[in-house]
Protein backbone atom coordinates (compact mmCIF):
# COMPACT_ATOMS: atom_id res chain seq x y z
CA UNK A 1 0.00 0.00 0.00
CA UNK A 2 1.24 3.49 -0.82
CA UNK A 3 2.53 5.40 2.19
CA UNK A 4 1.89 9.00 3.14
CA UNK A 5 3.82 11.55 1.10
CA UNK A 6 4.15 15.32 1.19
CA UNK A 7 3.98 16.91 4.62
CA UNK A 8 2.16 13.93 6.15
CA UNK A 9 5.25 11.85 5.39
CA UNK A 10 7.73 14.21 7.08
CA UNK A 11 9.47 13.12 10.28
CA UNK A 12 8.60 15.80 12.85
CA UNK A 13 6.98 16.37 16.23
CA UNK A 14 8.12 12.98 17.47
CA UNK A 15 6.75 10.96 14.54
CA UNK A 16 8.60 9.36 11.63
CA UNK A 17 5.63 10.11 9.36
CA UNK A 18 1.95 9.18 9.22
CA UNK A 19 1.28 5.47 9.72
CA UNK A 20 -2.24 5.59 11.18
CA UNK A 21 -3.32 2.43 12.97
CA UNK A 22 -0.56 0.23 11.54
CA UNK A 23 0.31 -2.53 13.99
CA UNK A 24 -3.08 -2.40 15.67
CA UNK A 25 -6.02 -4.76 15.19
CA UNK A 26 -7.92 -4.67 11.88
CA UNK A 27 -11.68 -4.44 12.42
CA UNK A 28 -14.57 -4.17 9.97
CA UNK A 29 -17.58 -2.04 10.90
CA UNK A 30 -21.01 -2.10 9.28
CA UNK A 31 -22.97 0.27 11.52
CA UNK A 32 -22.40 3.81 12.80
CA UNK A 33 -22.45 2.97 16.51
CA UNK A 34 -19.65 0.44 16.19
CA UNK A 35 -17.71 2.72 13.84
CA UNK A 36 -17.78 5.65 16.29
CA UNK A 37 -16.87 3.38 19.19
CA UNK A 38 -13.63 2.31 17.48
CA UNK A 39 -12.86 5.89 16.40
CA UNK A 40 -13.08 6.95 20.05
CA UNK A 41 -10.72 4.29 21.45
CA UNK A 42 -7.22 5.22 22.58
CA UNK A 43 -5.46 2.22 21.02
CA UNK A 44 -4.29 2.01 17.39
CA UNK A 45 -6.83 0.46 15.00
CA UNK A 46 -7.27 -0.09 11.29
CA UNK A 47 -11.02 0.50 10.90
CA UNK A 48 -12.46 -0.90 7.68
CA UNK A 49 -15.77 0.70 6.77
CA UNK A 50 -18.34 -1.40 4.94
CA UNK A 51 -21.47 0.34 3.67
CA UNK A 52 -22.97 3.63 4.84
CA UNK A 53 -22.30 5.21 8.24
CA UNK A 54 -25.10 7.68 9.07
CA UNK A 55 -23.82 10.08 11.71
CA UNK A 56 -24.58 13.60 12.92
CA UNK A 57 -22.53 16.72 13.70
CA UNK A 58 -18.72 16.29 13.88
CA UNK A 59 -17.57 13.07 15.54
CA UNK A 60 -14.14 12.75 17.12
CA UNK A 61 -11.36 10.50 15.88
CA UNK A 62 -8.54 9.71 18.31
CA UNK A 63 -4.88 9.35 17.39
CA UNK A 64 -3.26 6.37 15.66
CA UNK A 65 -6.18 5.35 13.47
CA UNK A 66 -6.54 4.27 9.86
CA UNK A 67 -10.10 4.63 8.58
CA UNK A 68 -10.46 3.04 5.16
CA UNK A 69 -13.50 2.22 3.09
CA UNK A 70 -13.95 -1.24 1.60
CA UNK A 71 -14.77 -1.45 -2.09
CA UNK A 72 -16.29 1.52 -3.88
CA UNK A 73 -19.43 2.25 -1.82
CA UNK A 74 -18.24 3.02 1.72
CA UNK A 75 -19.82 6.30 2.80
CA UNK A 76 -20.07 8.69 5.73
CA UNK A 77 -23.20 10.80 5.48
CA UNK A 78 -24.99 13.41 7.56
CA UNK A 79 -22.00 14.31 9.71
CA UNK A 80 -18.22 14.58 9.63
CA UNK A 81 -14.99 13.55 11.35
CA UNK A 82 -13.09 15.80 13.75
CA UNK A 83 -9.41 15.60 14.74
CA UNK A 84 -8.99 17.76 17.87
CA UNK A 85 -5.48 17.63 19.37
CA UNK A 86 -4.89 14.30 17.61
CA UNK A 87 -2.08 12.91 15.50
CA UNK A 88 -1.25 10.08 13.11
CA UNK A 89 -4.59 9.55 11.36
CA UNK A 90 -5.17 8.19 7.85
CA UNK A 91 -8.55 8.53 6.09
CA UNK A 92 -8.87 6.78 2.71
CA UNK A 93 -11.36 5.47 0.18
CA UNK A 94 -14.48 7.04 1.72
CA UNK A 95 -17.31 9.11 0.28
CA UNK A 96 -18.42 12.07 2.43
CA UNK A 97 -21.86 13.50 1.66
CA UNK A 98 -24.33 15.88 3.26
CA UNK A 99 -22.34 16.83 6.37
CA UNK A 100 -24.21 19.11 8.79
CA UNK A 101 -20.96 21.01 9.42
CA UNK A 102 -17.48 20.26 8.03
CA UNK A 103 -16.94 16.87 6.41
CA UNK A 104 -13.43 16.71 7.90
CA UNK A 105 -12.06 19.11 10.53
CA UNK A 106 -8.36 19.04 11.50
CA UNK A 107 -7.76 21.45 14.35
CA UNK A 108 -6.13 22.46 17.64
CA UNK A 109 -2.55 21.43 16.82
CA UNK A 110 -3.51 18.07 15.31
CA UNK A 111 -0.69 16.83 13.10
CA UNK A 112 0.33 14.10 10.69
CA UNK A 113 -3.04 13.57 9.01
CA UNK A 114 -3.37 12.03 5.53
CA UNK A 115 -6.62 12.27 3.53
CA UNK A 116 -6.37 10.20 0.36
CA UNK A 117 -8.64 8.85 -2.38
CA UNK A 118 -11.88 10.15 -0.93
CA UNK A 119 -14.89 11.86 -2.51
CA UNK A 120 -16.54 14.97 -1.05
CA UNK A 121 -19.76 16.79 -1.89
CA UNK A 122 -22.80 18.70 -0.56
CA UNK A 123 -21.77 19.63 2.95
CA UNK A 124 -23.27 22.51 4.93
CA UNK A 125 -19.92 24.23 5.58
CA UNK A 126 -16.39 23.35 4.48
CA UNK A 127 -15.49 20.00 3.01
CA UNK A 128 -12.05 20.06 4.70
CA UNK A 129 -10.93 22.59 7.34
CA UNK A 130 -7.28 22.60 8.50
CA UNK A 131 -7.15 25.23 11.24
CA UNK A 132 -6.00 26.36 14.68
CA UNK A 133 -2.38 25.27 14.52
CA UNK A 134 -2.83 21.98 12.65
CA UNK A 135 0.34 20.82 10.90
CA UNK A 136 1.92 18.21 8.62
CA UNK A 137 -1.14 17.34 6.55
CA UNK A 138 -1.45 15.84 3.06
CA UNK A 139 -4.63 15.89 0.94
CA UNK A 140 -4.18 13.71 -2.14
CA UNK A 141 -6.16 12.08 -4.96
CA UNK A 142 -9.59 13.27 -3.81
CA UNK A 143 -12.63 14.27 -5.87
CA UNK A 144 -14.43 17.45 -4.78
CA UNK A 145 -17.71 18.38 -6.48
CA UNK A 146 -21.18 19.91 -5.99
CA UNK A 147 -20.08 22.31 -3.27
CA UNK A 148 -18.85 25.88 -2.73
CA UNK A 149 -16.42 26.14 0.23
CA UNK A 150 -13.97 23.37 -0.49
CA UNK A 151 -10.89 23.67 1.74
CA UNK A 152 -9.92 26.26 4.38
CA UNK A 153 -6.42 26.49 5.86
CA UNK A 154 -6.19 28.95 8.75
CA UNK A 155 -9.07 29.71 11.09
CA UNK A 156 -9.55 33.49 10.78
CA UNK A 157 -7.72 36.77 10.17
CA UNK A 158 -7.41 37.18 13.96
CA UNK A 159 -5.86 33.75 14.63
CA UNK A 160 -2.30 34.41 13.51
CA UNK A 161 -0.87 33.78 16.96
CA UNK A 162 -1.88 30.12 16.78
CA UNK A 163 -1.67 29.48 13.06
CA UNK A 164 1.55 31.25 12.11
CA UNK A 165 4.47 28.80 12.00
CA UNK A 166 2.15 25.81 11.47
CA UNK A 167 -0.34 24.78 8.76
CA UNK A 168 2.23 23.01 6.57
CA UNK A 169 0.01 21.25 4.04
CA UNK A 170 0.54 19.36 0.75
CA UNK A 171 -2.37 19.29 -1.71
CA UNK A 172 -1.74 17.16 -4.78
CA UNK A 173 -3.54 15.19 -7.49
CA UNK A 174 -7.01 16.34 -6.45
CA UNK A 175 -9.86 17.08 -8.86
CA UNK A 176 -11.63 20.34 -8.01
CA UNK A 177 -14.57 19.64 -10.24
CA UNK A 178 -16.88 22.66 -10.49
CA UNK A 179 -16.47 23.58 -6.81
CA UNK A 180 -16.68 27.35 -6.42
CA UNK A 181 -13.87 28.44 -4.07
CA UNK A 182 -11.19 27.58 -1.48
CA UNK A 183 -8.89 25.21 -3.34
CA UNK A 184 -7.58 26.15 -0.80
CA UNK A 185 -8.03 29.53 0.90
CA UNK A 186 -5.00 29.97 3.16
CA UNK A 187 -4.18 32.24 6.10
CA UNK A 188 -0.73 32.32 7.76
CA UNK A 189 0.43 28.79 6.79
CA UNK A 190 3.80 28.28 5.06
CA UNK A 191 4.62 26.48 2.97
CA UNK A 192 1.32 25.27 1.58
CA UNK A 193 2.20 23.25 -1.51
CA UNK A 194 -0.51 22.99 -4.18
CA UNK A 195 0.78 20.81 -7.01
CA UNK A 196 -0.41 18.56 -9.82
CA UNK A 197 -4.11 19.21 -9.20
CA UNK A 198 -6.83 19.54 -11.82
CA UNK A 199 -9.04 22.65 -11.49
CA UNK A 200 -12.12 22.83 -13.71
CA UNK A 201 -14.94 25.38 -13.80
CA UNK A 202 -14.31 26.96 -10.40
CA UNK A 203 -16.70 29.92 -10.44
CA UNK A 204 -15.18 32.23 -7.80
CA UNK A 205 -11.49 31.36 -7.72
CA UNK A 206 -8.93 28.59 -7.53
CA UNK A 207 -6.30 29.26 -4.84
CA UNK A 208 -6.22 32.24 -2.44
CA UNK A 209 -3.19 33.12 -0.31
CA UNK A 210 -4.05 35.66 2.39
CA UNK A 211 -2.75 37.14 5.65
CA UNK A 212 0.95 36.62 4.82
CA UNK A 213 0.57 32.91 4.06
CA UNK A 214 3.20 31.36 1.82
CA UNK A 215 1.70 29.23 -0.96
CA UNK A 216 3.48 27.52 -3.86
CA UNK A 217 1.16 26.70 -6.78
CA UNK A 218 3.01 24.55 -9.31
CA UNK A 219 2.40 22.02 -12.03
CA UNK A 220 -1.40 22.30 -11.94
CA UNK A 221 -3.94 22.38 -14.77
CA UNK A 222 -6.58 25.14 -14.64
CA UNK A 223 -9.48 25.19 -17.09
CA UNK A 224 -12.31 27.75 -17.17
CA UNK A 225 -11.20 29.45 -13.95
CA UNK A 226 -11.50 33.23 -14.25
CA UNK A 227 -9.39 33.84 -11.14
CA UNK A 228 -6.97 30.91 -10.80
CA UNK A 229 -4.75 32.45 -8.10
CA UNK A 230 -5.45 35.33 -5.68
CA UNK A 231 -3.21 37.20 -3.26
CA UNK A 232 -5.66 38.46 -0.65
CA UNK A 233 -9.39 37.81 -0.76
CA UNK A 234 -12.52 39.47 0.58
CA UNK A 235 -11.52 41.21 3.84
CA UNK A 236 -8.31 39.19 4.27
CA UNK A 237 -5.02 40.91 3.48
CA UNK A 238 -2.55 39.70 0.86
CA UNK A 239 -0.54 36.53 1.17
CA UNK A 240 2.65 35.56 -0.61
CA UNK A 241 2.17 33.23 -3.54
CA UNK A 242 4.50 31.83 -6.19
CA UNK A 243 3.14 30.13 -9.30
CA UNK A 244 5.22 28.12 -11.75
CA UNK A 245 4.82 25.50 -14.46
CA UNK A 246 1.01 25.67 -14.46
CA UNK A 247 -1.26 25.29 -17.50
CA UNK A 248 -4.12 27.79 -17.90
CA UNK A 249 -6.90 27.11 -20.42
CA UNK A 250 -9.52 29.85 -20.80
CA UNK A 251 -8.46 31.40 -17.48
CA UNK A 252 -7.61 34.84 -16.15
CA UNK A 253 -4.16 35.93 -15.05
CA UNK A 254 -2.82 34.50 -11.77
CA UNK A 255 -1.82 36.96 -9.06
CA UNK A 256 1.58 36.49 -7.43
CA UNK A 257 3.44 38.18 -4.60
CA UNK A 258 6.82 37.76 -2.94
CA UNK A 259 8.66 34.52 -2.19
CA UNK A 260 7.72 31.29 -0.41
CA UNK A 261 9.71 28.68 1.55
CA UNK A 262 10.44 25.78 -0.79
CA UNK A 263 8.72 22.48 0.10
CA UNK A 264 11.94 20.72 -0.94
CA UNK A 265 13.37 21.96 2.34
CA UNK A 266 11.06 19.34 3.89
CA UNK A 267 10.54 16.56 1.34
CA UNK A 268 11.44 15.37 -2.15
CA UNK A 269 8.82 15.15 -4.87
CA UNK A 270 8.51 14.74 -8.63
CA UNK A 271 6.06 16.69 -10.77
CA UNK A 272 3.85 15.13 -13.43
CA UNK A 273 3.54 16.97 -16.72
CA UNK A 274 0.58 19.33 -16.06
CA UNK A 275 -0.74 18.85 -19.60
CA UNK A 276 -1.53 15.21 -18.72
CA UNK A 277 -3.56 15.99 -15.59
CA UNK A 278 -7.02 16.41 -17.23
CA UNK A 279 -6.75 12.72 -18.15
CA UNK A 280 -4.84 11.17 -15.25
CA UNK A 281 -6.37 12.99 -12.30
CA UNK A 282 -10.12 12.45 -12.99
CA UNK A 283 -9.33 8.81 -13.81
CA UNK A 284 -7.40 8.27 -10.58
CA UNK A 285 -9.20 10.24 -7.86
CA UNK A 286 -11.86 9.16 -5.43
CA UNK A 287 -13.06 5.84 -4.11
CA UNK A 288 -12.52 2.37 -5.52
CA UNK A 289 -9.04 3.20 -6.80
CA UNK A 290 -6.78 1.77 -4.12
CA UNK A 291 -5.71 -1.81 -3.50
Amino acid sequence: MRTADGFAGVAALGLSGTTGGAGGPVVTVTDAETFLDYCDRDEPYVIQVSGTMRITSKQGVRSNKTIVGLGDDAEITGGGLDMYRRHNVIIRNLRFTGAEDDAISIQQSSHHIWIDHCEFDTGADGLIDIVRGADYVTVSWNHFHDHSKTMLIGHSDANGGQDRGALRVSIHHNFFDGTAQRHPRVRFGEPVHVYNNCFRGNALYGVASTEDAGVLVEGNHFENVAHPVHSGYDESGPGRVVERNNVYVNCGEPETLGTVVEPRAYYAYALDDPSTLPTTVPAGVGVGRIA
